[in-house]
């Protein structure tokens, strides 16, 4: 019996799990997406968008919103969203900061934002993969290559964020955000 748990232990660690950021699958828009205007998410309870700052919502429900709207290209209405976070400095709203200025060309304003989400939490990989996405678009491609091994050695290989990273470097630029990188 102790060997079947020991085992049955062993196995679910051996899997490869992605976390919320770093889900490979970019995410489905929602009411949030589709109905909901400047700095609004919808409230599944109520049925109806709200603003992002009502106490019906928490930092995590916001940055699934932040999420949702980068990927959708709705860049203002994500950092309005984030703007109303009750901790805008989580590494993950800085991250994400930093996404909506990468994409819309303010590479160096992303690159401090990458940098400010990494001092709080230098293992956030996902930081480290849109920074270095950010590094290949701009031909630096050492440095870039720096963050992979970044993502490596934080035990990061068997990710999204390192995966993205790598199909960057190897000019496949837009092809992370298009589809599961198996």
């Amino acid at each position: 019996m102790r060997i079947l748990a020991l085992v049955a232990a062993t196995a679910v660690i051996a899997l490869p799990a992605f976390a919320a950021d770093d889900d490979p699958t970019p995410p489905k828009p929602t009411e949030t997406t589709k109905a909901c205007k400047d700095g609004q998410i919808f409230d599944d309870k109520t049925k109806t968008c709200l603003d992002a700052d009502k106490e019906s919502f928490n930092d995590n429900d916001r940055y699934d919103a932040v999420r949702e709207l980068a990927y959708a290209g709705a860049y203002d209405r994500a950092l309005k969203v984030i703007s109303s976070a009750d901790n805008p400095k989580d590494p993950r709203f800085l991250n994400y900061r930093g996404f909506v200025h990468r994409k819309t060309g303010n590479v160096s304003a992303a690159m401090a934002f990458y940098h400010a989400a990494l001092r709080i939490d230098p293992d956030y990989i996902l930081a480290r993969s849109y920074m270095g996405m950010g590094l290949a678009s701009m031909g630096h491609k050492a440095a870039a290559k720096a963050q992979l091994e970044e993502i490596a050695l934080r035990g990061g290989t068997d990710t999204w964020a390192y995966a993205a990273l790598d199909a960057a470097l190897n000019g496949k630029t837009e092809a992370a955000y298009e589809r599961n990188l198996d």
